[in-house]
């Protein structure tokens, strides 16, 4: 009896301990986070109470299985499984607490420098999110080869894997050297302020904006809802616009094709009318020129200027849209037409009818001036 009893016991006990001490831990940050609004901490944390409670759990089992004597004709395997479990709760939770903390200094840093210089807080967002990404790979590798040294025989095997550590690197590296260069890519376009997340720019004819960064790729979210992803190597071998490196705010640029009569200084006044009307110009500057001509039309020019891209795109789409329909109402002379009008011949040459009923001048070859006889 006291063989099944204990094992029960001892396994119950730590069960319960584990759910009781993580309620306690739960209410606390609980509590702490209704005292301090002004930080997320304590609720960034409530994350890991998962891998929390599974550590205590793995940790109480794995000090009371000797005294147990739970399974005895397995006791290595599921010492051995304890150990596992224990060092994975590990990594986990030390990977939950450092994106708590790393998500708590971002929201305070991007709370004070929003408003004043959000292309640095994007910035800044890059390389927290990249950072992240590292510190979870290297608490990942550090715990799985945790794991492998909890295995004896992977222990003997340490200087040989020591010894063939060279060869294998040489080896690895040139069979990844594109996945290593798109790692360090990354790292140059984190740490290098090339591009960020929430950037406007446009890669091969595509405007759009970023919205994922990794080591290894990078997701442009396009105006029409599409994603293109690309390795991040793309963006440090090949040239791309930014629309937002210095600061968001553009200029848009309007163009039309008008009939050389074309009221400027009116249409001047009408952008000027359509722009105070529209919410999306910024008021920062606007102005309407004439900048080619060919023997039928002129070029006419509009610049405006809006604080994004999105706000660029409907001032120019609003702009085109209610000067063309204003001059096809007020002035359609000036909307470009096909001249027509019946050439001018000299006076004298009669018109005769043509076959088709027409009435049409006379082709007449003017005869040359008699010349001066030579002597």
């Amino acid at each position: 009896m006291e063989n099944l009893l204990r094992p029960l016991i001892v396994a119950g006990g730590s069960v319960v301990l584990t759910l009781l001490i993580g309620w306690a831990t739960d209410r606390l940050l609980c509590k702490a986070d209704r005292r301090h609004p002004e930080t997320p901490l304590w609720g960034l944390l409530r994350r890991g109470r998962i891998p929390y409670q599974l550590m205590l759990c793995a940790a109480m089992l794995r000090g009371s299985y000797d005294s147990a004597r739970l399974l005895q004709e397995h006791e290595v395997g599921i010492g051995r499984t304890l150990t596992l479990v224990l060092i994975g709760s590990v990594a986990w939770l030390v990977i939950r607490i450092a994106a708590a903390v790393v998500e708590t200094s971002y929201s305070r840093y991007a709370s004070h420098r929003a408003q004043r210089d959000p292309a640095r807080v994007r910035r800044v967002r890059t390389q927290v999110s990249l950072i992240m990404r590292v510190v979870a790979a290297v608490v990942g590798v550090v715990a799985a080869a945790a794991m492998l040294l909890t295995f004896p025989a992977m222990r003997a095997a340490g200087a040989s894997l020591l010894a063939s550590a060279g060869i294998i690197g040489i080896v690895a590296g040139v069979a990844a050297q594109s996945t290593l260069g798109n790692m360090f890519a990354g790292f140059q376009i984190a740490f290098g302020d090339m591009v960020r997340l929430g950037d406007t720019v446009v890669v091969d004819g595509e405007w759009g904006t970023v919205e994922e960064i990794t080591l290894t790729y990078l997701t442009v979210r396009t105006w029409d809802e599409r994603r293109i992803t690309m390795p991040v190597s793309y963006f440090t071998s090949k040239p791309f616009q930014n629309w937002t490196r210095g600061t968001s705010q553009l200029t848009g640029v309007v163009y039309w094709h008008l009939d050389h009569s074309a009221p400027l200084d009116a249409m001047r006044e009408r952008l000027r009318d359509i722009l105070r009307n529209c919410p999306a110009w910024d008021g920062r500057d606007y102005n309407l020129s004439v900048t080619d001509s060919t023997p039928s039309t002129m070029e006419v020019r509009a610049l405006m200027t809006a604080k994004d891209a999105d706000d660029v795109w409907t001032v120019r789409v609003t702009v085109r849209e209610q000067m063309i329909t204003w001059l096809a109402k007020e002035h359609p002379y000036a909307l470009p037409r096909v001249n027509t009008a019946d050439a001018v011949l000299p006076n004298g040459v009669p018109r005769q009818p043509s076959p088709d009923g027409a009435v049409r001048r006379a082709h007449t070859t003017p005869h040359p001036a008699p010349r001066a006889n030579r002597p």
